[in-house]
């Protein structure tokens, strides 16, 4: 049990010793004197951390190994004095969100905060990683956050509506071309209506209220580390008001005032560190799971209107028809995020909805003919 702790300690102590050595080779190759200061900060947690393991080995007994830079973190220090720092901070997000996943199963690691100091590594290079990162207003990437919000409500509708209408045309068009009965028709197409709005549904119900349960968790977590070492919370919150461009005394003054509310700073760090509203929680799950349900039904039960109004050809054609109409009008929808020519994106997606169509109904016409009906 010993030999297994002090394998891990050792591990863990040459990659925090790796990370602290190449983000002090980062601030010495960085020219911009704020980030420089940043990268510093980010290597004295990484040493704090060493400092933990060197303890541990201590304690059992075991030498303290030899630091050594493997070639991946001489690469990364390569890459960023010949391209900028900019340039590796994938690499670096991708190496802290490991470091905060490996320390979670350790509970030493726990007892100390890494996993959540890791994870603040994390959002501290993704923040940098922003075209609005260092340099950029505060408030004008917190407005930013709301505009992609709203975006993504209006796309999640416009695909929504999409799906509905896509799929449902295909499956209505492939019984057409078996059999043109409209009371077939009509029944595959209600059945796929309601059997793809309640997927839809029940997918987006399950994404949502597991997206709130893991909220709840990391924010109960973040409540017991602003309750176990409030100085730690303040440091990790300083650094990210500097990522994104505070000088370091604004952002500490900033983050120390905030920290001494303690739901003043739960409010924050959720919103800063976890990227998490704590008042929403990600939205409803039930009303994401009635508004996935209705968009889809309202996309099917297009291709439907042909067959309730008319039978035959007639039936077939009209429900390609309006089908066009609704496909039109999601294509110049999509333009809203795309900024692309309306009759563009409105045309290209009539073709390939309708092309769709077409395939089905060609392979209904094969089987059809194939069972004889």
């Amino acid at each position: 049990m010993a030999d297994d702790r002090a394998a891990r300690y050792r591990t863990n102590l040459l990659e925090e010793r790796e990370a602290a050595a190449l983000y002090r080779q980062l601030a010495e190759a960085e020219p911009d004197p704020n980030l420089a200061a940043i990268y510093r900060q980010l290597a004295e947690m990484e040493e704090r951390h060493a400092a933990v393991w060197e303890a541990r080995l201590r304690e059992l007994g075991e030498p303290l190994p030899p630091t050594k830079l493997r070639w991946r973190a001489r690469l990364i220090a390569w890459l960023a004095k010949r391209f900028g720092a900019n340039a590796v901070l994938p690499m670096l997000m991708a190496a802290e969100e490991d470091a905060g996943s490996g320390y979670l199963s350790q509970p030493e690691a726990r007892a100390a905060g890494m996993p959540a100091q890791e994870r603040t590594h994390f959002r501290v290079f993704r923040t940098l990683s922003l075209p609005s990162g260092l340099g950029g207003p505060v408030v004008a990437q917190l407005e930013g956050r709301h505009r992609t919000a709203g975006g993504n409500a209006l796309r999640a509708a416009v695909l929504g509506a999409n799906d509905g209408l896509v799929s449902n045309l295909s499956l209505v068009m492939g019984v057409a071309g078996a059999t043109l009965e409209s009371s077939s028709v009509l029944v595959a197409g209600f059945a796929g209506l309601l059997a793809g709005a309640l997927s839809m549904a029940l997918g987006e119900w399950l994404s949502v209220q597991s997206a709130r349960e893991l909220y709840a968790r990391q924010i109960a977590i973040e409540r017991e580390e602003i309750e176990a070492s409030p100085e730690d919370e303040a440091a990790e919150l300083a650094l990210i008001y500097q990522a994104k461009g505070l000088p370091r005394d604004q952002a500490e003054r900033l983050a120390a005032s905030i920290v001494a509310s303690p739901e003043s700073a739960l409010e924050t760090l959720s919103r800063e560190e976890l990227g998490i509203d704590p008042e929403e929680l990600g939205g409803s799950a039930w009303v994401a799971a009635g508004t996935s349900f209705l968009l889809f039904a309202i996309g099917a039960i297009i291709p439907l209107f042909g067959f309730l109004f008319a039978s035959g050809t007639s039936a077939v054609v009209l429900s390609a028809a309006a089908s066009a109409v609704g496909l039109f009008a999601i294509g110049a929808g999509i333009t809203l995020f795309t900024g692309r020519s309306v009759w563009f994106s409105g045309v290209r997606q009539v073709l390939f909805g309708l092309a769709a169509a077409a395939i089905t109904f060609g392979l209904g016409k094969a089987v059809g003919v194939g069972l004889g009906l």
